[in-house]
């Protein structure tokens, strides 16, 4: 089993492929694996790809204490140092991809490209009352998955997350067993990432000081607060790219594989 020490924690990885080298940071809820539909579609055949578990997540060791995103940060630096990826193609999914931004804007020497899709920084958007409209409902039902979380009902708040802000409705029978069991086993650590009071935030500033190519992405069928966050992140990165993935959400990696590998090849190719 493939492992790198980042900081206070050992880091599980995969690694396949050969080429310049494309590191993927999986979002909430999730570990490694849900790269697997885009790698095999075919992001191996174009890159060195390495997916990673992060802290808390899949086979990596949990951190000793509540985490933050900015540990997320540096264990992604230390992946990309430790593994000599660097200057590295990276791509982030939901808030991996608000990870991969966070340590963008601090240290923008270890990307070659950014690929982002649909981070989740409602911070940015709190003088938009368009956005703040559509997230007031939602952040009412992540305040009651918190309440099940602290309780230790881990199965009823992942059941209400997915219900409540990720599918809609019926969603969590949709999901086979195996990824609801990831779901649960993960509702610790998602509580954790919620209570970093940093975790919402973003320098853009610092972020548009990074020179890499950045391609930002959204889903057509997702809320459209995500717009209105990457509009201010476009706004701090004038020559980035934008995406919609036309009939797609949060996830497009998973639903539309082949699409997503052929765009970020394509992407990165062209950095």
């Amino acid at each position: 089993m493939a492992q790198v020490r980042a900081g206070d924690v050992r880091l599980h990885y995969e690694e396949t492929g050969e080429g310049e080298p494309l590191v993927l940071v999986h979002g909430s809820w999730n570990d490694h694996r849900s790269w697997r539909p885009a790698i095999a579609a075919d992001l191996r055949a174009a890159f060195r790809v390495v997916a990673y578990d992060r802290r808390g997540h899949g086979r990596s060791e949990s951190p000793p204490g509540p985490g933050s995103r900015r540990q997320d940060e540096d264990d992604l630096a230390a992946l990309i140092e430790v593994l000599g990826l660097g200057p590295a193609h990276v791509a982030g999914n939901s808030f991996g991809a608000s990870i991969a931004a966070g340590l963008a804007a601090r240290r923008p020497g270890l990307f070659r490209s950014l690929v982002l899709h649909e981070p989740p920084l409602p911070a940015l958007v709190r003088d938009d009352p368009a956005a703040q409209a559509v997230l007031r409902p939602v952040a009412g039902t992540v305040g009651e998955v918190l309440a099940l979380l602290r309780e230790g009902r881990d199965a009823a708040g992942a059941r209400l997350f997915v219900e409540g802000v990720a599918l809609g409705p019926g969603g969590w029978e949709t999901l086979p067993e195996e990824v609801q069991d990831t779901f649960v086993s993960h509702a610790q650590t998602w509580r954790d990432e919620q209570e970093d009071p940093g975790w919402a935030a973003l320098d853009l500033g610092a972020l548009g000081a990074c020179t890499a190519p950045v391609l930002l992405s959204r889903g057509s069928e997702s809320p459209q607060w995500f717009a209105a966050v990457l509009d201010r992140l476009a706004a701090a990165l004038p020559t980035a790219r934008r995406h919609t993935y036309e009939g797609a959400g949060h996830t497009p990696h998973l639903t539309h594989p082949r699409e997503y590998a052929d765009l970020v090849t394509g992407f990165c190719h062209g950095a």
